[in-house]
């Protein structure tokens, strides 16, 4: 994470958190202030904030430190709800309907913050399901241009390396195309830890030992990717073991195309994912940071509900980094 916080500290942005009153979120955007790694927008009611700040012994000083912003009654009110029934309006959202969800989703009014430039990142999720944070960042934030799906990736820092897992949350069983769009998305994540990819596609078949609807997508994405990302050094579709042990893998196929071990390890669908990721996070004592939202048109990310203050904080900096990046490209 080295690299990630002093580029945070380097370029801080403004980082909206939309569930503002949560303790654990407080605490986190205190750490975020003491480090410099981002400007704090925290969303809620302002009295509710400033006593829970009273209450954890915080330092920082609204409308100083961090900015408030009320859900019941910010003077953008007018403008936000406008822009969510413009977004929405062909899908479902009347006025009336755009006036209620702008003052009590807090997920609607981040996403609208980010998607007008009032804000450079968010982060969501401490409350409530991911899927129905994921519908307010689709329907006001989008899709970045040219790509079809969100995907995330959550990565695992363990005594033996540092992993990358995706997807572990948001479609269930993708496609050959989505599995190669999310395989160059993750790898684009892990270069911005400063680690080169090294991408497995994981399957039940090792090198084509089974010939099961998911071994041949995963064989169908290798090939994808060959074409779109030659760069990429990749190689599948392959046992979890032959990932992860170069000696194996060789006996499998000693012309692999993948040296040394994996440590972006893309799997067939979102229940090996999920529950890939959540084993070694529980066995593998290490730190586990994400999920990273991959897809979105802006620097937009949805925490887990069990997410710690160091959790929010390092997602607060990935967050921030992930908006100057995308700034600096443009």
């Amino acid at each position: 994470m080295r690299p990630i916080f002093e580029l945070a500290k380097e370029h801080p942005q403004r980082l909206v958190y939309a569930e503002g009153e949560g303790r654990r979120v407080l605490t986190a955007a205190q750490q975020v202030v003491d480090e410099g790694l981002a400007r704090p927008i925290l969303i809620g009611r302002p009295a509710v904030i400033e006593k829970r700040m009273k209450q954890l012994s915080l330092r920082m000083r609204p409308g100083h430190d961090v900015e408030l912003v009320n859900i019941l009654s910010d003077k953008r009110h007018k403008s936000y709800w406008e822009e969510y029934r413009r977004l929405l309006g062909r899908k479902g959202a009347s006025p009336e309907y755009a006036k209620t969800i702008t003052r009590t989703q807090a997920t609607a009014m981040a996403a609208l913050m980010l998607h007008s430039g009032e804000a450079d990142a968010m982060l969501c999720g401490t409350v409530g399901r991911f899927t129905d944070h994921l519908k307010h960042i689709e329907g006001v934030i989008g899709l970045r241009e040219g790509f079809r799906d969100f995907s995330a990736l959550t990565a695992l820092i363990l005594p033996s390396g540092s992993f990358f897992i995706c997807d572990t949350h948001v479609t269930h069983d993708p496609t050959a195309e989505e599995i190669a769009e999310m395989t160059i998305l993750a790898a684009d994540e892990v270069r911005a830890f400063g680690i080169t990819p090294k991408a497995a596609l994981l399957s039940r078949s090792n090198f084509g030992t089974y010939d099961g609807p998911s071994s041949l997508k995963m064989r169908k994405a290798l090939s994808i990717l060959r074409e779109i990302a030659p760069e990429l050094e990749v190689d599948g579709e392959m046992h979890a073991d032959a990932a992860l042990s170069e000696n194996i893998r060789k006996a499998a196929l000693p012309d692999t195309t993948l040296s040394g071990q994996a440590n972006l390890l893309v799997m067939p669908n979102a229940e090996a994912a999920n529950i890939a990721y959540n084993l070694l996070k529980m066995l593998g004592g290490g730190v586990s940071i994400g999920p990273l939202l991959l897809g979105a048109a802006r620097s937009a990310h949805i925490v887990t509900q069990s997410v710690t203050v160091r959790g929010l904080v390092n997602m607060s900096a990935l967050a921030a980094t992930r908006a100057f990046a995308r700034r600096a490209a443009h």
